[in-house]
Order: structure tokens, then sequence, then C-alpha cells
């Protein structure tokens, strides 16, 4: 007698083969067997007639760090069939952290990861994702290893370039962090430490991931104004290092660069015909979502928050950065310039005293101030907040969205922030590409967008045992019903559960079932494992 049998489903299997009807038999958290299982039993059983059952759903970017340290269930990704996180995006995340530079790399996530009350008593990958064990997370997460931290431990905050023994050494603290289990390298170069870096930094972390055949996963310097240069300069650097290249939500930013979008993609398919393996992430909307510091030129940022917060009092370097904001420069893309003030949201704050600006733009908290000066606003909130403050910008445009989801190299990363009044990207994305892009807009077929939120992204990250439908394979399975998948996030009501999707199963236990979820210990802290590199201990990995 099996555990679970899910019968009467049209599956759809993660590869992007056409769907077929099957039952699918689960026990001991894997799928055991696939067909016409009619004379079988199971103390379990989910009649999926008139649905899909397709492989979880991998999220390959996500800002859950530390709010699962909080929530083991975050039912705004799993309620979207979401079954696998990946943690340690854009270069600044939770580890690896030494414990001197723990206060203020907390007030410098704030306004990416938010500031949930935990103890951050972890310094290396290894302990990190050992606390996440401890907290028996109801859904599977994974890590990259992020540049910014890697750069901290080794030379602090500092804005200079790194010294050829200090690139040495954070080769080192890569090679122990892959060890340790992260699945590839990630860095923002529009978030500091990681955008004080030069190339040749980049380039010889890059070397270290080729020999781990693991991607790096970027957040590039430039998303719009010069977003072609900035993509050719990292094929570049690739091409030498022959490691895999992976775009962090590929997007094409400010109204006078959307033009671009399709010299956007004819560079990843240029790079994909001289042999070099480019991937994405994407998500489904017109507007993004980070710290509102971000929309700060780098120098400000230089040595942390504490003294990020030093130059904003300073009445001489405040009109420095109004000056560069509002037009930019080379290397550095402006936020503010882009989306202008009425197109800047503020999602989250620290303080009780400044609540009233969430849900609002920039523009509107001036009027409701009685000011003009909507940079000196920002600044300000910025200030108050001592660096704890979220936000959207609307900087992209719907034909550009399309066209970059249609490209068979991309894979989905909603890159919710889940804080205060978030973007609905963290409480939409999956359900809104089935409903809209894939049904209502036939942008691709299900099952090709089915294979973009599984067996790709599991094939990118290495993770072998999921990603697809298969007997022997883990059973993480969502059944939805593709004539009623929808989201409901919107960006007045962004905290809205989807529509259409009925079940959603991790490692076999079944999570969310219609309106109920289960807080259930079932899912896993997935470390890669590389036998064979030098300086990995095989048996110590294998024991985990």
């Amino acid at each position: 007698m099996y555990d679970l049998i899910i019968r009467n489903g049209k599956i759809i299997d993660g590869t992007g083969s056409p769907w077929y009807y099957g039952d699918l038999a689960i026990e001991n958290g894997k799928i055991v067997k696939i067909g016409k299982l009619t004379n079988c039993q199971a103390k379990e059983e989910i009649d999926a007639k008139n649905q899909v059952v397709s492989p979880g759903f991998i999220d390959m970017h996500t800002h859950s760090d530390l709010v699962i340290l909080d929530e083991p269930l975050i039912e705004a990704k799993v309620r979207q069939g979401i079954t696998t996180d990946l943690l340690g995006q854009d270069g600044i995340a939770a580890a690896p952290l030494p414990k001197e530079y723990v206060s203020p790399w907390r007030k410098n996530l704030a306004g990416l990861d938010g500031n949930p009350p935990i103890e951050w008593d972890w310094t290396t990958v290894s302990e990190y994702l050992d606390k996440i064990e401890r907290n028996n997370p109801s859904y599977n997460l994974a890590v990259l290893a992020p540049h910014g931290n890697i750069r901290m431990e080794v030379m602090g905050l500092d804005n200079r370039p790194a010294t050829d023994d200090e690139i040495k050494q954070m080769q080192d603290v890569l090679r122990r962090s892959l060890d340790e289990g992260a699945v590839g390298l990630s860095t923002g170069l529009i978030y500091p430490p990681c955008c004080f870096a030069e190339m040749k930094e980049l380039e010889a972390l890059c070397q270290v991931i080729a020999e781990y055949g693991v991607p790096l996963v970027i957040h590039q310097r430039s998303e719009g104004d010069e977003i072609l240069e900035s993509m050719q300069e990292l094929i570049d650097m690739m091409k030498r290092c022959g490691a895999h290249l992976h775009f962090s939500h590929l997007k094409n930013c400010g109204k006078d660069n959307w033009h671009k979008t399709p010299d956007v993609l004819k560079k990843i398919d240029q790079a994909r015909e001289e042999g070099l393996e480019v991937t994405f992430d994407q998500y489904p909307y017109t507007a993004g979502s980070t710290m509102l510091s971000a929309i700060l030129p780098p120098w400000v940022h230089a040595g942390g928050t504490d003294q990020l917060l030093e130059r904003l009092a300073d009445e001489g370097l405040r009109k420095k950065m109004i000056e560069e904001m509002a037009t930019g420069f080379k290397g550095w893309d402006s936020m503010s310039k882009w989306a202008g003030w009425d197109g800047i949201i503020v999602t989250s704050v620290e303080s009780a005293e400044k609540q009233y600006c969430v849900g609002k733009t920039i523009e509107q908290i001036a009027e409701l101030d009685g000011r003009e000066n909507c940079a000196e606003v920002a600044l300000d909130l910025i200030l108050h907040e001592k660096n704890g403050v979220g936000m959207i910008d609307f900087v992209m445009n719907e034909e550009s969205v399309k066209a970059i989801l249609a490209h068979p190299a991309g894979t989905i990363g909603s890159d919710g922030l889940l804080g205060g009044e978030p973007h609905p990207r963290a409480y939409g994305s999956f359900p809104r590409i089935l409903g809209k892009y894939v049904r209502e807009e036939k942008v691709l077929p299900l099952e090709d967008m089915i294979r973009r939120m599984t067996s790709q992204p599991a094939r990118i990250i290495g993770l072998q045992d999921r990603g697809i439908l298969r007997e022997g394979l883990a059973a993480d399975i969502v059944i939805f019903n593709p004539d009623e998948i929808i989201d409901q996030a919107t960006f007045e009501k962004p905290r809205q559960f989807n529509l259409g999707i009925d079940t959603v199963i991790v490692n076999g236990d079944v999570v969310i079932q219609g309106e109920q979820a289960y807080r259930k210990a079932v899912g896993k802290v997935i470390r890669r494992h590389y036998p064979g590199v030098q300086g990995v201990n095989e048996k110590e990995l294998l024991s985990r």
C-alpha cells in the first residue's frame, strides 16, 4: 500500500513533453509509480480530474533568507506552487557573516530581506543552513554564496579595489562556501560592497565556480542605460572563465531604453551560439522592487549603513547625491531618474512614526508633508529609518516583459520582498504567468512554461532529484486547474493568494490543500555535493 496516490490528472512532467493522463503513487517522500494504477491502494488518495499535475515550482530568485528563520511555512510562496526557494541572491544575503559585521549587515539587509525577530548566530554557510534545518521548514531551500558577504569577510565594507592576496582569500572563502553546500555564486553590481569590486575580482571568483560547474547568478551593473555594454563585458569575462552565466531578473529599464529589448535577447542568443551557457530568470511585472537606498550613488554606501547615514546628514554630500540621482553617470543606473518620484512606492519602513508612508509614492509623501523637493523627502526617509525602507519602482514596459518571457533560456523568479506592503510578485508571480501569459495571452504553451519553472531551474542549480515527475525522484508536486489559475495580488492590495492551485506537496507530504495550509517539518535544506573537487570532504558531505 502506497502513502499517497494522485489519480486522473493531466500529467505535465516538467521536461516540456506534451501532457498525458495518468496516476502517480508516492511512498517515503518519493514518486514510486506513474501510470494507470487502477488496482493499487494508498493510505490517502487525491482525485485530480480536470487538473494538471506538475513538478513543484522552483523560485530562482527569492529574498526569504531571514523570514524563513521566523516562518517555517511562507504561505505567500508555497501557495504559488513553489516547493523550492533559492536564497543568497544579489551578492548580499545572510551567510557567510563574520560576527563583527552582524550589526551593520543587519541594517544593510533590512530594506531588502526585512528584520524579523531572530538571533543572528551563524558565521558560515554551513551554520546558516543548519539553523534553517533546526527551524523545520515546510518547503525546500537552497542557497547561493553571495559575493558581497565573501568580500566583507576578507576586507570589510571598504570602497577600494582588492589586493591580489585579498582576491586569493576570497577564492578560498568561496570554495569553503561551495564545499558547505552552496549551489552557485551570486553578485549584485549595484549593491555595496559588490559594486566596489573591479572586474578582475569577479573574474577570479568565476574561475572557482568554473572548477565546480556552478553558475554565476548576477544582478548586472546596468539594466537600462548601459545594459548592452554590461551584458557584453560579462559574456567576454565568462568566455575566459568557461563558467555558466545566469542573469537575475532580466529586464530592460527606462522608457528611453525599451527599444533595446530585441538586442538584449540577441546578446544571449549569440553567446549561446558561441558555446557559452547563458540563462536568466524573470518576474512578470513592469515594476521592480528593492531597498529605497538603491537610488543612491555607489559611493554613498562605502563603509556600510552607519557611514551612509553620516553622509545623508551632510548637506554638501547630500547636494552631490541629488545632482547625481537626477542625471546618473557611466557605470551607475539612476533608478529615480528612470521611474520618477511618482513611480517609486514605499513598501516598508521600520518605525511606527513613518507607517503613513507605506503604500504611497515619494511624490505623495512630499505632498502630505507639505514639501516640494521629492529627492530631499526620499533621503530624509532613508535617514530617519536608518536604511530600513523598501520600494517598488515602475521602470519597465509590457512588450519587453512578454518578449523576455518567450525566450527559451529563461526561468522564473519572484524576487519578492516580504515585508510591509510588498510588491505583488511576492504573492502572485507563478500563477500570473500561468493564467495571464499562458492561458490568456498564449505567450508560450503550458508544457514549455512548466519546464521553465521546474526542470530548467533544477538543472541550472544542480538539483538532480527534483524538477521532473519521474519514478525515483522527490515528490514535490503541484496540482492546479489550468482554466482557473490566476494571481489576485495587486499593487494596491498585494497580500492576496492566487486562485486555481488546489494542492501543493513537498517531499511526499501535503502542505497546501484548498484553504488549508499545514506547517509540517517536511522541507529539506538542499546542499549541493561536489565529489572529486579538490578540498571537498566527500565522506562528510555524503553523511549529511
